[in-house]
């Protein structure tokens, strides 16, 4: 488990790991569902030796808080984001971004241009044309989500995804699942999905920042929840892509096969840091 700091942005805690505080410029980490940040505990390492590593529990989700008053939305965690930025006093982000994080972090980036130095998506990014999984669209679905959420355990929650998956998850990913999975958890995600239904049902006009942004798109080409032919759809919107396909991975294909991730990414990251 990653060691934390609570920082406080607008009444909601959030735990952070901050590999180097002071530092102006940071790699940083941001999660998805259903998180925690402790997803990326392998990854870290690799970039601490050059680059300042940030990484955050986002409301909802791990050790932050879990409030039934925050707005879980896109908009809504892109600025919780940004405020949490400001307090790190993170002023250029090279975004690490997975799952969610990637629609969190590319608004805020969208909003921000000046502050980001690179991008790397990890099974996510525009998923413009996107048609939501069957487990989104339960929870999507009043009362229907709420039976799903209250009924589900580690071992159900198990065997649904590692049925879907190229290669079986370990316990411990499960485990960490389950740790933080309380109704303060279980209402976010319902809220979130709710909240995200057109999700890729509108064109995307991307800004001119984006035609020359360094962006690295890793994807597992077996996740079942978003689809292997996003990834070098990626190219439609930043034209400087790189794009690395990995055969035989799913969804989190850095906890799947880390070093097939992590090759990659730390190369990307260590020529945007140094540039």
């Amino acid at each position: 488990m990653l060691p934390t700091t609570d920082h406080v942005i607008d009444g909601v805690r959030c735990a952070v790991y901050d590999s180097a505080p002071g530092k102006c410029d940071a790699v940083v980490f941001v999660h998805g569902n259903p998180g925690p940040m402790d997803d990326w505990e392998e990854l870290i390492p690799a970039v601490t030796p050059f680059a300042r590593a940030v990484a955050m529990d986002m409301p909802g989700y791990g050790r932050a808080e879990h409030p039934r008053k925050f707005d879980y939305t896109i908009d809504g965690y892109a600025r919780y984001l940004g405020a949490l930025f400001d307090q790190l006093s993170v002023e250029r982000a090279h975004l690490v971004l997975h799952d969610f994080g990637g629609p969190w972090g590319l608004r805020w980036a969208l909003a921000n241009p000046g502050r980001v130095a690179s991008i790397a998506l990890i099974n996510c990014g525009v998923l413009e044309g996107y048609k939501w999984h069957g487990f989104a669209r339960v929870w999507q679905t009043p009362i229907l989500g709420e039976l799903s959420q209250l009924t589900t355990t580690k071992w159900g929650m198990k065997r649904a995804i590692n049925g879907m998956s190229p290669k079986p998850m370990p316990d411990a990913f499960f485990d960490r699942v389950m740790k933080f999975a309380d109704w303060g958890h279980k209402r976010a995600v319902l809220k979130l999905y709710r909240a995200s239904k057109q999700v890729g049902t509108r064109p995307l006009e991307m800004p001119e920042f984006a035609k020359t942004l360094p962006v690295c798109v890793i994807w597992g080409a077996g996740d079942p929840f978003i689809q292997v032919e996003f990834a070098e759809k990626q190219k439609r919107y930043f034209p400087m892509a790189e794009v690395h396909v990995l055969q035989g991975l799913g969804h989190w294909p850095f906890i799947d096969d880390i070093d097939a991730v992590r090759v990659p990414l730390v190369e990307f990251l260590k020529r945007q840091v140094r540039g």
